[in-house]
C-alpha cells in the first residue's frame, strides 16, 4: 500500500475534518442541481453531498461518512441507471471537481482525474491523435464506466476500457490511498478491471493511448419493417470477418430531427445500421459496403474527429431510465425475428434505442485474463429505454424485461453490468462468473470488509 492521508474522524461545525470542499445540504442553493442524476427516476435527497477537490477531500468524505453511519455514494458522471450517484440520507462524494486530464504524448499515456468524463479524456487526446475506447456518451464517468469494464465503440480495435489501464489510484473505506498496478496490488488491479466501485473511489487513473489518424461515423436509415433484412446483412457482414475496425451495430430507433434523416421518417420508428470505424471514409464505405448495398433512405458518412464521434449520440439528462442487455452465443434468423417483432413495443416517440451491436476481436481476445466472461460473446442486445412521461414507465420497462426474456435461449448467460440496472445478486454473479465473483470477494473483503461501498453491482465481501 502506498501513502496514506492523513487520518480524522471526527467534523468541524458539521463539516468532515480536514475537508477543503464545499459541503452541501438541504436547503442550500445549489443543492437540487447537484443531487441530480442522468436517469430522472431517482430521486433521493442526502443528508449531504461533499464536493471534493483532492484525494485528501474524499478520503476526509470517506471516513466522516464511516464515523457518522452514513451510507456512501461515489458521484462521477452520474450515469448509472441505478442512480448509485446519489443515497437517500447518506453522504455523496462528489468528485466532478477532480476532472483534470493530462497527456503525455511522447510514452502515449493519459493521467485523468477521477471526476473526469469522456469529453474531458476525449477533448484531451483529440490534439494529440491519440485514443482510448471509451463510452458512446461522453457526458459519461471515466472511472464508473473504465472500472466496470468500458465498453465502447472502439472495443473491437483496442479492447474495452479496462484494457488500457497502467494504474488506479483510490481511497479505500479506511481513508488509505492505496495504488493498484502491475507490481503493487496486482490482486486489487485486477479486479478494478470490471468490480466497479466496489473497493474503494478513484482518484485518479492512468490509461496507454493509441494513435487514431481518422475516424469515420455512418448512419444508414431505413422504414423499421426492413430491419429484417438490414439486421441478416449486418450479421452476415461481421460473421464473414469485418474488420476489428468496424464497430457499430444496428438500433431501432424513433427518426431524429437531422438533416439526413428523410422527413417521412422524422418521428417515426426506424432501422438504422451505425458504422463508427477506425480509418478513413473510403475504408468505411469498402467495409460497409453490403449495407450501402441494401439502399437506405437516409444516409450520413463523415469523417469527424474521435472526440466528435463519441459526442454525435449524447441524451440529454432528464429522461427517465431504464436498460438491461443479453449476450448472445449466436444470432440465428429465429432471434433476428425475435429481435425485430419486440421493437414494436419500444416507447414512441421517445430517444429510447433498441441496439445490437457486434463485440469480438480484442474484446475477446482477453477474455481470460479480467473478471468478465461475457467477453467471449460475438453480439449484445441492449433494450435502452428513455421517456418523459411516468406513465410511460410500466410499457417501457416491459419491453426491455421481454426482449430479455425472447432472445433468453441464444444468451450464454454472463452479461456486461455496465448496460444494466439493479437486476439481483444472481445477476450480478452472472456478470462474473461464480469462480470470478469468489475471488472478487476475496479482494473485497481485504479492501472494504465493511460493505461501505454498495451503492453499485455489488460483490459481497467473503
Amino acid at each position: 500500500m502506498s501513502d496514506t492521508i492523513e487520518r480524522s474522524t471526527g467534523s468541524h461545525r458539521g463539516r468532515p475534518d480536514g475537508f477543503g470542499g464545499e459541503v452541501l445540504r438541504p436547503g442550500d442553493a445549489s443543492y437540487d442541481e447537484a443531487r441530480a442524476v442522468f436517469n430522472s427516476m431517482i430521486d433521493k435527497r442526502p443528508r449531504l453531498i461533499a464536493q471534493c477537490e483532492s484525494a485528501a477531500d474524499v478520503a476526509a468524505a470517506v471516513r466522516y461518512g464511516v464515523t457518522e453511519g452514513l451510507e456512501i455514494a461515489i458521484r462521477g458522471g452520474g450515469h448509472s441507471v441505478a442512480g448509485a450517484g446519489v443515497t437517500e440520507g447518506g453522504i455523496v462524494v462528489d468528485v466532478r471537481k477532480m476532472s483534470g486530464v493530462q497527456i503525455d504524448p511522447d510514452a502515449r499515456l493519459a493521467r485523468v482525474g477521477g471526476g473526469a468524463t469522456w469529453a474531458d479524456l476525449d477533448g484531451a487526446c483529440q490534439q494529440y491523435w491519440l485514443a482510448t475506447t471509451g463510452g458512446r456518451v461522453s457526458t459519461t464517468g471515466v472511472a464508473g464506466l473504465t472500472l466496470g469494464g468500458g465498453s465502447g465503440w472502439l472495443e473491437r480495435k483496442f479492447g474495452l476500457a479496462c484494457d488500457s489501464l497502467v494504474s488506479v489510484e483510490l481511497i479505500t473505506a479506511d481513508g488509505q490511498l492505496v495504488i493498484a498496478d502491475e507490481t503493487k496490488n496486482t490482486e486489487l488491479f485486477w479486479a478494478l478491471h470490471g468490480g466497479g466501485g466496489n473497493f474503494g473511489v478513484a482518484t485518479s487513473l492512468t490509461f496507454k493511448l493509441k494513435p487514431l489518424a481518422a475516424m469515420t461515423m455512418a448512419m444508414l436509415l431505413w422504414p423499421a419493417d426492413a430491419g429484417p433484412e438490414v439486421l441478416r446483412t449486418y450479421r452476415n457482414l461481421v460473421e464473414a470477418g469485418a474488420p476489428e475496425e468496424l464497430g457499430g451495430g444496428v438500433i431501432f430507433l424513433t427518426g431524429p430531427p437531422e438533416d439526413f434523416v428523410p422527413l417521412h421518417l422524422q418521428g417515426e420508428r426506424l432501422v438504422a445500421a451505425a458504422a463508427v470505424y477506425a480509418g478513413t471514409e473510403a475504408e468505411t464505405r469498402a467495409a460497409f459496403a453490403p449495407m450501402l448495398d441494401l439502399n437506405p433512405e437516409g444516409i450520413m458518412i463523415a469523417e469527424m474527429p474521435y472526440a466528435a464521434v463519441q459526442s454525435a449520440l449524447d441524451d440529454p439528462p432528464g429522461f427517465r431510465n431504464y436498460w438491461s442487455a443479453e449476450h448472445l452465443t449466436e444470432f440465428p434468423d429465429e432471434a433476428i425475428k425475435a429481435f425485430c417483432d419486440r421493437a414494436d413495443d419500444m416507447p414512441h416517440p421517445s430517444p429510447s434505442q433498441q441496439l445490437m451491436a457486434p463485440w469480438g476481436g480484442a474484446v475477446a481476445r482477453d477474455a481470460d485474463k479480467w473478471p468478465l466472461p461475457h467477453r467471449t460473446a460475438p453480439w449484445v442486445i441492449h433494450p435502452f429505454g428513455l421517456w418523459e412521461d411516468q406513465a410511460t414507465d410500466e410499457q417501457g420497462i416491459a419491453w426491455a424485461r421481454n426482449l430479455c426474456a425472447d432472445l433468453k435461449p441464444w444468451s450464454t448467460g454472463a452479461v456486461y453490468l455496465n448496460f444494466i440496472g439493479n437486476e439481483g445478486q444472481d445477476r450480478v454473479i452472472a456478470g462474473y462468473g461464480r469462480e470470478n465473483y469468489d475471488r472478487l470477494a476475496r479482494v473485497k473483503a481485504e479492501f472494504d470488509p465493511g460493505n461501505v461501498f454498495h451503492l453499485n453491482q455489488n460483490i459481497k465481501p467473503a
